[in-house]
């Protein structure tokens, strides 16, 4: 017995179809099906063959509660447990029912009649007699039909099944245009004038304080002492030679270096005879230049006593000093001016940038300094003034001006659509814009720039129109008729390919043709 059983009252109303439903939604339950106490219902055992299958394709367990003799003769039939009473369903075992209707040929009832015996009321049985003529007849017509259907078929089949596919390949030009761009402040936002090239523009202005410094490049000379030495003067003759203090001697390599006796000096009379008289660097070979001339390179006389004369140094020169300062000069003034000026343009750009939207940008060429003012450029040395550096603070007025690039994009596009022949297009995917470099502004703030344009056109290809214009022609003459249509690549004929090959002919039907176009 089940554990648990759900229970369904049938009413004199219900039918198979009811049950079935109802079944359907106790999937896997024990389920016992109580028939009406008064009428009955479900009489037919096709019902119960019914209600029997719908619970083996659910898992229900099947039982039945019911007085109607025939209904219980049927169930015992199909395997099916029938009760009483629900109280005896419950204590009772439930059989396991089967699904067939009917039962095997060995089984089958005695008294059945045969086959032969039931042709007279069986029309699938009855053999009706029929003339050959007749026969004949129809079987003509069968023929008929089967060769109207088989012509059918084909025509509909050279309709529908054929395809094609037609690559061409179009010539592709690049094409560019040039166009002057005023992009005026007075202009409302979002306002574009086409046929004047003219776009809004807007002008920011800041203060900006910047500081630099540079070295100075000035020098200024306080003196310089002068390299001291001793020179051997060699008597060349046999009489005595005076030497005045302030002769003059130097050297005789590369530039001479001069130098003066600082004493008056007499040298004896005799070849050979000799003396040691001190020396000076003069003021124009004063300083560290007239130092370490090496021995021997003090050979030259200058002047009369060159004649009875020869001079030597036996050691080097020494004690030569210079003293030079670094000045300001005006050009490091002019110089540290423009590198200030610059700091602050660069400066004054980095604060603007954040002050303008997402879809504008500033035209560098535009960043100027639009006020100076003397009490706000301060140097902190003048010019001749001794110093090792020269720095300087500046404030000044900036300003700029910042424009939304795709008004000129729209304006250059304009331009360039102007030199597309007639049936070309271009394509969007090539177009790419560059502003020009030269940028002139005007006192009002005008600026004026060029923008230039440039893209590949090709040539347009209907495809609707050729879809209907090749269906149902043969591929030369379609072949013809594209080469004579369209701008195609030199020595690239279109190529046509049709399913199934042996049709020689393009589909009747234009939406079986694929155009393809390429471009070379």
């Amino acid at each position: 017995m089940p554990a648990n059983i759900d229970l369904i009252q049938l009413e004199t109303t219900d039918d198979a179809t009811t049950v079935r439903d109802r079944l359907s939604f106790l999937r896997g339950r024990s389920v016992l099906l109580v028939w009406p106490e008064q009428g009955t219902t479900l009489t037919r055992k096709l019902d119960l063959v019914l209600i029997q299958r719908e619970a083996v394709r659910s898992a229900v367990k099947l039982a039945l509660v019911t007085h109607d003799p025939i209904v219980a003769r049927h169930a015992a039939e199909l395997n099916i447990s029938a009760f009483e009473t629900i109280g005896g369903a419950q204590r009772g075992r439930w059989q396991r029912g089967r699904s067939k209707a009917f039962t095997s040929r060995n089984k089958r009832p005695k008294d059945q009649p045969a086959v032969d015996e039931l042709a007279p009321v069986a029309s699938r049985l009855r053999v009706e007699d029929v003339s050959p003529g007749q026969r004949r007849v129809r079987l003509a017509v069968r023929v008929v039909i089967l060769l109207v259907l088989v012509i059918v078929s084909a025509a509909v089949g050279l309709i529908v099944l054929p395809t094609a596919t037609v690559v061409v390949l179009t010539t592709r030009i690049e094409v560019d245009a040039n166009t002057l761009i005023t992009a005026d402040p007075a202009v409302a936002s979002g306002q574009i004038d086409v046929e004047n090239r003219v776009i809004p523009a807007v002008t920011l202005r800041v203060e900006v304080e910047e500081r630099a410094g540079i070295e100075t490049s000035g020098v200024r000379s306080l003196g310089a002492t002068p390299a001291l030495g001793s020179v051997v003067f060699i008597n060349t003759t046999g009489a005595p030679v005076e030497i005045p203090a302030g002769t003059f001697v130097s050297t005789s390599a590369g530039t001479p270096i001069i130098f003066r006796t600082t004493q008056a000096a007499l040298v004896a009379g005799g070849v050979g005879l000799q003396i040691e008289v001190p020396i000076e660097a003069i003021p124009e070979s004063a300083g560290e230049i007239g130092n370490d001339i090496g021995v021997g390179l003090i050979n030259t006389v200058i002047g009369a006593l060159a004649n009875t004369l020869e001079v030597r140094n036996l050691a080097p020169t020494y004690g030569g000093t210079s003293r030079d300062v670094r000045v300001v000069t005006e050009a490091d003034r002019v110089r540290l001016l423009d590198i200030l000026r610059q700091q602050i343009q660069a400066r004054a750009y980095a604060e603007i940038v954040p002050r303008i939207s997402e879809d504008q940008f500033i035209i560098p060429e535009t960043i100027r300094i639009t006020e100076e003012r003397d009490d706000w450029t301060i140097f902190d040395a003048e010019a001749e003034e001794a110093s090792e550096s020269l720095s300087l603070t500046m404030r000044a007025i900036v300003e700029a001006t910042a424009v939304d690039p795709r008004f000129a994009e729209q304006i250059a596009y304009v331009q360039l659509s102007n030199q597309i022949p007639r049936g070309r297009s271009i394509d969007l995917n090539t177009i790419e814009y560059v502003r020009g470099g030269d940028v002139a502004l005007d006192a009002a703030g005008r600026v004026t720039f060029s923008m230039t344009a440039r893209g590949v056109i090709a040539s347009q290809v209907d495809t609707v129109l050729l879809q209907e214009r090749l269906a149902g022609i043969s591929v030369e003459e379609a072949q013809r008729f594209l080469a004579s249509t369209l701008e195609l690549t030199q020595d690239t004929p279109p190529q046509i390919t049709v399913t199934p090959g042996w049709l020689g002919r393009m589909p009747l039907l234009p939406m079986r043709i694929t155009i393809v176009q390429g471009d070379a």
